[in-house]
């Protein structure tokens, strides 16, 4: 499944998200790729820590490959950096997609990475990306839109943040009219949850009164975070028992594919045939001796 998390509005704690969610995804045993747009490189940092300094190219690199005719498929490949953890991979940014962005979009290349994403995530068997956008609807948000089936929303109980809402929705409406009619707004991420204050309650009721999808559990408000950010560690390699850290997992449980029941009761059937069969042929085999 790819994903963006995506919102105009700064602040909300959209790379934390990103990050984090990725780091559960891969604690669960989902192999998966973060894809960081966004030129400070803070989800970059943040997942590969000193790793950072020795990858070998980054997003830059491929977006400046598309200018020219060295170009393929598979050009993201040398761009992955392997995290720190198991299931755990970044393509990292850096502050050169600043000065790329102007001619990107003079010779619409908005396409190329939605192209490359998909021969790469299906060559090296990832099964989740996740992708951290700049805070603006800009070429690389736009693409990022362009290559993904779904959208996560980070929402921090603000007024402010609300409103930004129905930005976000206007530009994911626009790309399914124009471009992708599959794409989804998969949901809500409720951030900086405070269960005792009034005002995050009643915004979370008057978004579900407009029947936005409001994903659970909703993300506690904790400065587990920040230790996080400066440890430069993801909360389930940072703190596996901590409620926020217990929270992402339980998110990215209920936003992972579930196994078939149909595909169980197979299993079951076969478990049972194969029962019998052993029952059948225990008589057969005492006969023999």
């Amino acid at each position: 499944m790819k994903r963006v998390v995506f919102n105009q509005k700064g602040g909300v704690g959209k790379t934390s998200i990103s990050c984090n969610l990725a780091s559960s995804f891969a604690a669960l045993g989902r192999k998966t790729l973060v894809v960081d747009l966004d030129a400070q490189a803070n989800a970059s940092s943040y997942l590969l820590g000193d790793r950072l300094q020795s990858c070998e190219a980054t997003v830059s690199d491929f977006f400046a490959s598309t200018l020219s005719f060295r170009l393929f498929k598979d050009s993201l490949l040398n761009t992955i950096c392997p995290s720190p953890y198991e299931n755990l991979f970044v393509i990292p940014a850096d502050d050169a997609l600043k000065e790329l962005q102007p001619k990107l979009e003079g010779r619409y290349k908005i396409f190329k990475l939605a192209e490359a994403i998909e021969a790469t995530a299906e060559k090296l068997g990832f099964e989740e990306v996740i992708f951290d956008t700049p805070p603006a609807l800009n070429f690389y948000s736009m693409s990022a839109l362009m290559a993904v089936d779904a959208v996560l929303i980070p929402f921090d109980c603000d007024a402010f943040s609300a409103d930004a809402i129905a930005k976000v929705r206007e530009a994911v409406e626009e790309v399914v009219e124009d471009h992708r009619p599959n794409l989804i707004l998969e949901g809500i991420i409720i951030n900086h949850f405070m269960a005792t204050a009034r005002l995050p309650t009643e915004l979370i009721e008057k978004l579900e009164s407009e029947n936005l999808p409001i994903l659970k559990p909703y993300l506690s408000s904790s400065v587990v975070m920040r230790e996080s950010h400066s440890a430069g560690v993801p909360l389930p390699f940072f703190k596996k028992s901590h409620k926020l850290t217990k929270e992402f997992l339980a998110l990215a449980s209920m936003l992972s594919p579930k196994p078939s029941k149909t595909g169980k009761k197979a299993k079951k059937k076969g478990a049972t045939r194969s029962r019998r069969n052993r029952k059948d042929q225990a008589p057969s085999k005492q006969a023999s001796l």
